[in-house]
């Protein structure tokens, strides 16, 4: 996967981004990560600069996080936060799951896909099916009729909306469909979470009301989590950026030290 080392001050932060955006998605929350922290940012396969592997296993979540863990040996550190996005978050939490020794603190937002329940999984492999077919049969046009497609974004501030759109043009339908299928249908972490020792923010946009239930079962079933809420939609971090940097810097700023 590509990665974006963006230099600053402090610890590593691994930031990644959800479905059909791309690194562009952090443009205005960068600037003040960098003063708190040294955010790295990567792009999922089919996304952004990042290839499109044909191999089925490389879209499982464990292969993620493996992609994850090699970053972090290039950068030589020994733990960093994360910061997982939407589609990213259900990879980073179980990431974060997985290697409790390797992270310092983890800040996640809205994940539906992380948190689906039974019946949710049983019907994104359905429809996620249907939707691979159509994304492999119709290309970048049906890519766009993707419900998450950034065109239908309508909360963005401008310059973050057509950074996205420029990304959006070369994501690589395979990629996505590849996603689609194989990935999003095992992300969930729902029955794992439980087992969570690190600190943990979940940053909610407090506006999508689809995820409220999915917060208070965090809330209740997640050890060591804290949440904060926004008045804002799906879009948290690019919808209210300031709100947000100043959540995610104090957070950091609480936890690095233990680093």
């Amino acid at each position: 996967m590509f990665w974006e080392d963006h230099g600053g001050e402090g610890p590593c932060l691994l930031l990644v981004h959800g479905m059909l955006t791309s690194a562009a998605q952090w443009l205005d929350n960068l600037p003040a990560l960098r003063k708190c922290c040294r955010p790295i940012t990567v792009e999922l396969w089919g996304h952004g600069r990042s290839p499109s592997p044909a191999e089925p296993e490389r879209y499982a979540p464990d292969h993620w996080v493996a992609q994850f863990e090699a970053i972090r040996q290039e950068l030589g550190v020994q733990r960093w936060f994360l910061l997982g996005y939407s589609l990213g978050a259900g990879a980073t939490i179980r990431y974060a799951l997985s290697h409790p020794d390797r992270i310092i603190g983890h800040i996640f937002t809205n994940s539906s896909s992380g948190f689906a329940d039974a019946d949710q999984i049983e019907a994104m492999a359905a429809g996620g099916e249907r939707t691979a077919e159509k994304i492999l049969t119709g290309g970048r046009d049906a890519l766009e009729r993707v419900p998450v497609h950034p065109r239908r974004a309508r909360r963005l501030p401008a310059h973050v909306y057509d950074a996205l759109m420029r990304d959006a043009a070369r994501a690589n339908p395979l990629g996505i469909a590849n996603i689609i299928r194989y990935s999003t249908p095992s992300l969930s972490v729902r029955e794992a979470i439980t087992n969570n020792t690190v600190p943990a923010l979940l940053i909610c946009g407090a506006r999508e009301e689809r995820f409220l239930r999915h917060r208070d079962y965090a809330a209740t079933h997640m050890p060591n989590l804290t949440v904060e809420n926004l008045e804002v939609g799906h879009g948290v971090n690019m919808e209210d950026a300031e709100g947000f940097n100043a959540l995610a810097c104090d957070f950091i700023e609480k936890w690095r030290n233990t680093s």
